[in-house]
């Protein structure tokens, strides 16, 4: 199954879980899908996630969702830059999300890091999506 963009379908994947009260979801696999799913753990979004091999060598992987006294902590994802318009942003003009309290994952020449850490290394991007 070809998406044409898989980020958005992730993204709405977690929404749709989170609307259901799902503990988990499960995502088609890709490098790109986990490096950011390494920084929402990093930076404390959602619990883990882990691999799951398929006979057709392609894979998923299984995101445990993180959920505060029942509700859920991603109250808000949102995608920026997408495949029609891509947003790109030097690193003194990223945004920040709700007064520093959100995050945005952007996709550097050094890999896919958070907001944070793109400033604190003077790299600029492409904005992927923002949590909140």
């Amino acid at each position: 199954m070809s998406f044409t963009d898989p980020i958005a379908d992730m993204i709405t994947r977690f929404r749709n879980a989170q609307l259901r009260g799902l503990s988990t979801v499960k995502i088609p696999s890709s490098k790109f899908r986990a490096r950011i799913l390494d920084v929402l753990k990093s930076e404390g979004f959602i619990s883990d996630y882990k691999f799951l091999p398929d006979k057709k060598n392609k894979g998923s992987m299984l995101v445990d969702l993180k959920y505060d006294n029942g509700l859920p902590v991603i109250k808000e994802i949102t995608r920026v830059s997408k495949p029609g318009r891509r947003i790109y942003t030097k690193a003194e003009s990223i945004p920040k999300i709700q007064n520093g309290m959100g995050i945005a994952i952007v996709s550097t020449s050094m890999g896919i890091m958070s907001d944070n850490d793109a400033r604190s290394k003077n790299i600029g991007g492409e904005i992927i999506c923002k949590v909140f």
